[in-house]
């Protein structure tokens, strides 16, 4: 039991740390635009976007992930089910963020 408590903690530690990450990746202009708690949406509906990615791939290549698509994504997501009207341009920084946040992982 306990390791499903430690993997439960240390997901949301690595969610902790994407996400702050990505607030001081963010430039001032479109960091106002954001809470915490849209971050932290966010980036839970980037991680479906990358499942259901992962799912409609066929192969083990390399996936190639489209900022826009991931941005856009995320604002019609966040439209329908009533989060916020947010702007794709803004959204393409969090995806953005994150993105350097894995990599930065990898190095």
């Amino acid at each position: 039991m306990g390791n499903i408590e430690d993997d439960f903690l240390a997901d949301a530690e690595d969610d902790r740390l994407t996400v702050e990450f990505i607030k001081n990746y963010l430039p001032q202009e479109v960091k106002d635009k954001f809470t915490e708690d849209d971050l932290y949406y966010f980036l839970d509906v980037i991680g479906e976007y990358y499942v259901d990615l992962l799912e409609k791939t066929d192969n083990d290549d390399e996936v190639d992930i489209d900022i826009d698509d991931v941005a856009a994504y995320i604002a019609q997501k966040a439209k329908k089910e009533k989060i916020g009207d947010f702007d794709p341009e803004d959204l393409r920084w969090v995806v953005d963020g994150e993105l350097e946040y894995g990599e930065s992982l990898e190095n």
